[in-house]
């Protein structure tokens, strides 16, 4: 025989239990079966609300009331036909005017008693029972109804009353014993004590009434039937990627329950546990998925972990001081006094110094727990001997489960490893000798960060998941987007990493999606997005607390470079293609570079100098290496080398500026381009991550603009200027040929000083046939002495400026 059990969700409405006698007729084909529901679904907490508004004099029970009968008369409309459909009302209405009764006594007598309770709350599962059973009745003939309070007799501690086991346990065998019907249906959570009072058997109540039909029919399987497809890894609500578990261990099941799994309530299901029949989760939304299977023993070696679970809500109790230090009966009255005032402990752990015991519970208790414990421990807190305790709130705990975990070395460093990699803080550690569960509790916000980061590494294909935040998607943003979304196939499957962009903004508008932007259609969602600032974008990001997140700066604006302490303070790494912060005040940089590893967070901006060219990443393996860098020589401007290489005789340097501005190679106003600051600041960056303390205004930078230039106000007029100092240009150009050298714009670091200026390079230098928009780097140091390490190529340029911050994100991924 077997024994079903639906939850209120299964038999919520007609629609439903529909599908519930579709799965009894199936499995009646091949057994005996006895059925137990709960009530519709809502039902219950509907019956209490009545009650206590009847209790309060409050006539809108009468609505709440009429909302239950509705419900129930629509539920016999949908289901049962018209030959039987009189009949069944009868008896509905008939119980319901039972009902109605009941709480119209309440609004005169004022009285709730928990004996009224019991009996109001009963109608749920004694309605849905015989509906059910009514509406089973018209397809398959061999069924009836039972009501469970002639089998289970309790106590009278009425709502939550305890189980004569023996009498019980007789009842059901010698019913089941003379039963013929193939399906048997019985109200779930309703039982009657020796005085036929109505009782109920207490929280998970319906669970409690199939465990004990279960076991004492010897059942081969107790199948609970819910909403979900078994016990997942994981919350599916919190975890996208968390899947069911095919089988677990009765062990297994009840740590993961203890710990927030709420398909299983551990103490109801303890009858059939002593039995040892098998319980098997099932959904009844989708009956052809394998569900869960539990068992006595886990058959299945390999994984040590079978799930991670977690309880929100919850408070950390400190009990510390000197005095508790080789003293005796400091743990049992700090037990005693929350156990007396019904305060329950769901995590205890204690430092072998004895300074401390540190315990977990519901932060609802957290205020009665400091009472109490300050008040039994008064005189020694007087004394000093201990401090007041010490209550943490807005806390949870995360937990990981698996009987196979004490055979295999490392799993708690695993565990933590991946919290710590995504800067998920642990403030307690608790794990029994039986290394069945480790338990860590953490800040509340971080919830999902960690669930997220344990599934990940125990249950997922090692895939990284990078959040990436982009501000600016003018032309190179737009680029960087587009290489993403035509790269993520082979970066899943050659690195295992999937790169989702959570966030975009432009400087006016910005948008967000938790599991990722669609980047076939992010510009049309942009122009729709909400409006934006700097702290908004901000705000958002931290508000989600994903792990792994990754601020990605592709603007040249100084108020977002200033915004990236508060990134890194979140523990969320930044990308820069903007300058200006690494070439700010040294103390600043310096700051970040702090922030960076204090916070564990990246700061990444190979950007900043050669686009896509891996020159800071080379700069940065040198020195980490052990070498020291003496001497840099650089083309760093794609844009004045474009300018140089094509002015010549035939060109005026007017023309060729406006061709450089035209086909996007200076910025729109060029007199940052040619004014060498944007030179000064990159070879500033590389003489920084060489080791030296060095600010803008040691850089010398020599300008070949004539003074017209330097003063003009606007862009056009720095245009008329190129215009009427000609002859100036032509000077520098006719005397660079002249030498047979060519003109380049070079950066040079030396004994720690740095320049900027034009220089004639003759053809013997490296520098002599550089062409276009490319750069040059020679790195002297004390490895590279006589021939200097050289990186060379395009340093400028839309598509190589995506892939370099591309190459950054990669490069954080694989950390």
């Amino acid at each position: 025989m077997k024994v079903l059990k639906f939850g209120g969700t299964s038999v919520a409405n007609a629609e439903n239990i529909s599908k519930v006698i579709k799965i009894l007729e199936n499995e009646s084909k091949k057994h005996n079966i006895a059925v137990v529901v709960s009530a519709l679904g809502g039902t219950t907490d509907l019956l209490i609300e009545a009650g206590n508004l009847a209790t309060n004099k409050d006539e809108k029970y009468i609505d709440v009331f009429q909302q239950i009968a509705n419900r129930h008369i629509l539920a016999v409309e949908e289901l049962i036909k018209d030959s039987k459909k009189q009949s069944v009302l009868k008896q509905v209405n008939a119980q319901l005017e039972e009902l109605k009764q009941i709480l119209q006594g309440l609004y005169l007598i004022n009285e709730f008693s928990n004996k009224t309770v019991d009996k109001i709350v009963s109608f749920g599962e004694l309605l849905s029972s015989y509906i059910i059973s009514e509406a089973l009745q018209q397809t398959l003939k061999s069924a009836t109804l039972k009501d469970s309070r002639e089998l289970i007799i309790t106590d009278s501690t009425f709502t939550n009353a305890v189980v004569k086991t023996k009498e019980t346990s007789a009842n059901i065998s010698t019913f089941f014993n003379n039963n013929k019907d193939k399906v048997v249906v019985l109200p779930g959570f309703v039982s009657r004590n020796k005085n036929n009072d109505t009782t109920t058997l207490g929280r998970g109540g319906s669970d409690y009434t199939a465990a004990l039909i279960a076991s004492a029919t010897k059942a081969e399987v107790l199948e609970i039937w819910t909403d979900v497809s078994g016990m997942y890894t994981a919350n599916p609500k919190l975890v996208k990627q968390a899947s069911p578990i095919r089988e677990i261990s009765y062990e297994e099941a009840m740590e993961l329950s203890h710990f927030g799994a709420k398909v299983l309530y551990p103490p109801t299901v303890q009858p059939a546990l002593q039995k040892n029949i098998p319980i098997l989760i099932k959904n009844t939304f989708a009956p052809a998925e394998d569900g869960t299977l539990i068992t006595k023993k886990n058959k299945n070696k390999s994984q040590p972990v079978k799930g991670i679970s977690h309880i929100e809500n919850i408070a950390l109790l400190t009990l510390e001081g000197n005095g508790m230090v080789g003293i005796p009966g400091f743990s049992k009255r700090l037990f005693s006094a929350l156990s007396t005032n019904h305060i329950n402990v769901v995590l205890i752990t204690q430092a072998s110094s004895e300074h401390s015991i540190c315990v977990g519970i519901y932060s609802a208790d957290a205020k009665k727990a400091k009472h109490v414990v300050d008040e039994e421990f008064v005189y020694e807190i007087s004394k000093k001997k201990i401090k007041p305790l010490m209550v943490e709130e807005s806390l949870a705990i995360v937990a990981v489960v698996g009987d196979n975990m004490k055979s295999h070395q490392g799993i708690s460093g695993r565990m933590f490893r991946a919290l710590g990699k995504n800067n998920v803080n642990v403030r307690a550690i608790a794990q029994g000798a039986s290394e069945r569960n480790i338990s860590a509790v953490i800040s509340n916000k971080d919830i999902k960060k960690a669930l997220t980061a344990l599934h990940n590494r125990f249950f997922e294909k090692q895939v990284k998941i990078l959040n990436l935040f982009i501000v600016g998607v003018g032309n190179v943003g737009a680029i960087l987007l587009d290489q993403i979304k035509k790269q993520q196939d082979h970066l899943s499957t050659n690195l295992l990493l999937n790169i989702r962009v959570v966030g975009i903004s432009n400087s006016k508008k910005m948008i967000f999606d938790e599991e990722g932007i669609d980047l076939n259609s992010w510009q049309a969602q942009l122009q729709k997005g909400k409006k934006r600032t700097h702290q908004s974008f901000f705000n958002t990001v931290k508000k989600f607390n994903l792990s792994n997140s990754i601020f990605l700066d592709v603007t040249a604006n100084e108020d977002i470079a200033n915004t990236y302490k508060d990134y890194l303070k979140e523990s969320i790494s930044v990308i820069a293609c903007n300058k200006i912060a690494c070439s700010s005040k040294y103390s600043d940089y310096q700051k970040l570079k702090d922030l960076s590893r204090r916070y564990n967070a990246s700061f990444l901006f190979e950007t900043n100098v050669g686009a896509g060219l891996p020159i800071i990443n080379t700069l940065n393996n040198l020195i980490n290496s052990g070498d020291r860098i003496t001497s840099i020589q650089a083309v760093l401007s794609g844009s004045l080398n474009f300018i140089f290489n094509n002015f010549n005789d035939e060109h005026s340097f007017h023309d060729i500026v406006k061709q450089a501005q035209e086909e996007g190679y200076t910025e729109p106003d060029p007199r940052i381009d040619l004014s060498g600051i944007d030179v000064a600041r990159k070879i500033l960056i590389l003489a920084r991550e060489a080791g030296y303390k060095l600010d803008l205004k040691d850089i010398k930078n020599k300008t070949f603009l004539p003074k017209a230039s330097l003063k003009a106000k606007t862009v056009d007029d720095f245009y008329n200027t190129l215009k009427t100092e000609a002859l100036h240009f032509s000077e520098l150009y006719k005397s660079a040929k002249t030498n047979n050298c060519q003109l380049k714009y070079v950066a040079e670091f030396n004994n720690g000083k740095a320049s900027v200026r034009l220089k004639e390079i003759d053809k013997e230098h490296p520098f002599y046939n550089l062409e276009g928009k490319d750069n040059i780097v020679l790195f002297f140091t004390e490895r590279y002495t006589e021939q200097p390490l050289i990186i060379k190529g395009a340093g400028a340029g839309a598509e190589v400026t995506a892939s370099g911050l591309f190459g950054d994100i990669i490069t954080l991924g694989r950390n």
